[in-house]
């Protein structure tokens, strides 16, 4: 999965897979997650603001995840 470069204190990159509905998160831990079923504009709202405040708020906790690394 192809992830961009995103301005935040928490992640690194952010990609997403329209097709399968994963999010993928690496974060400046050197982490990766993946969130499951997350729809596409859940990915959208993520990244156009406070990433950090969002993934908080409407992300962890709320799909289904997975360490990739």
């Amino acid at each position: 999965m192809e992830r961009l470069h995103v301005v935040s204190s928490m992640a690194v990159t952010v990609g997403y897979d329209a097709a399968d509905k994963i999010l993928e998160i690496e974060f400046r831990t050197g982490e990766v997650w993946q969130y499951h079923n997350v729809p596409k504009d859940v990915h959208l709202e993520l990244i156009s603001g406070s990433i950090g405040k969002y993934f908080q708020s409407s992300i962890k906790g709320q799909y289904p995840e997975s360490r990739i690394r």
